[in-house]
């Protein structure tokens, strides 16, 4: 099962990968075509009720292989504002080889002819709520009509996202939908296809710009609190500039007061906020606990912090006791498979902190992707696993990551991936958070590798971040 969302992002990596939007079209086309030829003999006429999107585009590609039957096509809207380039070009293709075709400008002048089959390819999938005019009053007519409504995707007016369905949706009698089923469309009181269309396994499996898209974050948001520092300093500096970088509005550092003026030094926009100790206790984890759960923040507590026996019992005692959103890295991910909590975590272990952790030991953890989802669904949460392909699991969707150069093996890149996916999990599910951050952390390096080969490092990395994100060149 697949949402309307995450679909879009299997599109794109699809392009990514080759296989371009208008493949897909005429596969998707295809298969629509096929239904209406299971549900009515040759020469039975058919009415396809088409909006402006690649629903439409899909609708169009269709009606070139129902020569036996006798189409009628009408697009809710002017042509010159149907929305993609292929949509536009099968619409064409259609009127230059003479096919009847009709634009519906106003819904008052929107008359469905009598017909055996009716093409619902109004709205497909990233649509919710009520239907609008003019595909209310195409909806209205769809439903009272004495025909097969065949949907093309998702009947027009249904969720894919959320399977909630509009007041005045399309009532469907067979659904053709592409790749996988979508939440919700078996409740439905309609016949369910689901349709092979010829999107490679590593179009889903494989993070790719898809991904990103999905996670980027719209404008500035977030308050992401890093709790790092004692014996290193760097660590935290660096995730909370990559947090920064990728899109928070503001990075908070708790650090011990003897580190906290050197980590405020690596960038004056930071928030430090120092505490007494010389390292973190569990009297100040309780502190900082308060503060995490009173302003909501997604936490990123490991780096830099050390392995001191009371920093891992004051480690145990805040992750045992938050409820919030945490990225777990470095040191702090030893205390993980021993606590109970109400957190979600997000685990980013590189391959020696894995296999300290409980899960398997190898270079190759692509090899062993399967072992690693076994792993974090004993283990309860998401893990991100750091290697040369990064593997991502919730112990039970599983992504690899194939970005990145031999250059990350320098010190702090992994700092940068926790500030990353913090920023994200702001407005991404966790999944879609750790899979984008992954993609992008490696492709900051890529971008590094093409002027530096293997000479970079951790802190060049914050200043690809936005390109990367949001596209163009900082340079």
């Amino acid at each position: 099962m697949i949402t309307g969302e995450r679909m879009a992002a299997v599109d794109e990596n699809a392009a990514a990968l080759g296989v371009s939007q208008k493949q897909l079209m005429e596969s998707s086309g295809n298969a629509v075509a096929r239904a209406v030829r299971e549900v009515a003999e040759p020469d039975s006429s058919v009415a396809v009720v088409a909006g402006r999107g690649n629903n439409g585009g899909d609708a169009f590609v269709a009606v070139r292989f129902l020569e036996k039957y006798d189409v009628t096509t009408l697009l809710l809207g002017r042509a010159d504002r149907i929305g993609t380039d292929i949509a536009r070009e099968n619409w064409t293709a259609l009127q230059n080889a003479g096919y009847d075709t009709q634009e519906v400008t106003d819904s008052s002048e929107f008359d469905l002819p009598d017909c055996d089959v009716v093409v619902d390819a109004m709205l497909g999938t990233g649509i919710s709520g009520d239907l609008r005019e003019p595909a209310a009053t195409a909806a209205e007519a769809i439903n009272a009509a004495d025909a097969t409504v065949v949907a093309v995707d998702v009947p027009s007016g249904f969720d894919a996202d959320g399977g909630e369905v509009a007041d005045n949706a399309v009532e469907a009698d067979r659904v053709v939908t592409f790749h996988d089923t979508k939440p919700g469309l078996a409740e439905l009181e309609a016949e369910l296809a689901v349709a092979d269309i010829g999107i490679p396994a590593a179009a889903e499996r494989d993070v790719g710009p898809g991904d990103i898209s999905l996670a980027r974050p719209d404008g500035r948001e977030g308050r992401p609190y890093v709790i790092g520092g004692g014996p290193y300093t760097g660590a935290p500096a660096l995730a909370s500039q990559a947090a920064l970088r990728a899109g928070a509005e503001l990075a908070f550092v708790a650090a011990p007061e003897s580190v906290a003026g050197e980590i405020q030094g690596y960038a004056e926009d930071l928030i430090v906020q120092p505490y007494e100790n010389e390292i973190l206790t569990p009297d100040v984890a309780e502190d900082l606990l308060e503060t995490a759960e009173e302003y909501d923040n997604v936490v990123v507590i490991g780096p830099g912090l050390g392995t001191d026996d009371e920093t891992l019992e004051a480690t145990r005692g805040f992750l045992s006791s938050y409820s919030g959103t945490a990225v777990v890295d470095a040191d702090a991910l030893e205390v993980v498979p021993e606590i109970e909590t109400d957190a979600t975590l997000v685990c980013t272990p590189n391959r020696g902190e894995l296999a300290r952790m409980g899960g398997p030991d190898t270079d190759d953890l692509a090899a062993v992707a399967d072992e690693i989802e076994s792993f974090a669904a004993e283990l309860g949460h998401l893990v991100l696993a750091k290697g040369e392909n990064d593997v991502i699991t919730d112990g039970e969707r599983t992504r690899v990551s194939r970005s990145g150069t031999v250059g990350m093996k320098v010190g702090g890149t992994g700092d940068t991936l926790a500030g990353i996916v913090a920023a994200l999990l702001e407005g991404a599910e966790p999944m879609d958070a750790a899979a984008a951050g992954a993609q992008v952390n490696g492709l900051a390096g890529e971008r590094l590798a093409e002027r530096h080969e293997h000479g970079y490092l951790a802190s060049e990395l914050l200043g690809e971040l936005p390109a990367v994100l949001w596209g163009g060149d900082d340079e």
